[in-house]
């Protein structure tokens, strides 16, 4: 599974590269579209699971860097407000 990275843009204006073990969060981001911050904690934490599970499916054991990544993001999701906004840069 090819691995994909996926850049977004904070409401506080910092950017993040983030990390996806498979290209299954193309079916849930898109490249610069704004999503709700909780629209986009419920969008990332599906697709990281689903691209953890294939792995899983595959070798037998999930990704871990998709639950890391999962975690780090749900991390900083806390800090914002549910209707504040995150802009996905970047999918590759």
């Amino acid at each position: 599974m090819p691995e994909t990275r996926f850049r977004i843009l904070w409401p506080d204006g910092l950017e993040e590269d983030c990390y996806s073990p498979s290209t299954v969060i193309h079916d849930h981001l898109t490249a610069g579209q704004t999503y709700r911050v909780d629209d986009f904690d419920t969008r990332s934490r599906i697709a990281l699971d689903l691209a953890a599970r294939r792995i899983e499916a595959k070798h037998g054991f999930r990704c871990s860097s998709a639950d890391a990544q999962a975690a780090k993001l749900a991390s900083a999701i806390a800090r914002y407000k549910p209707e504040e906004t995150v802009i996905c840069l970047s999918i590759r």
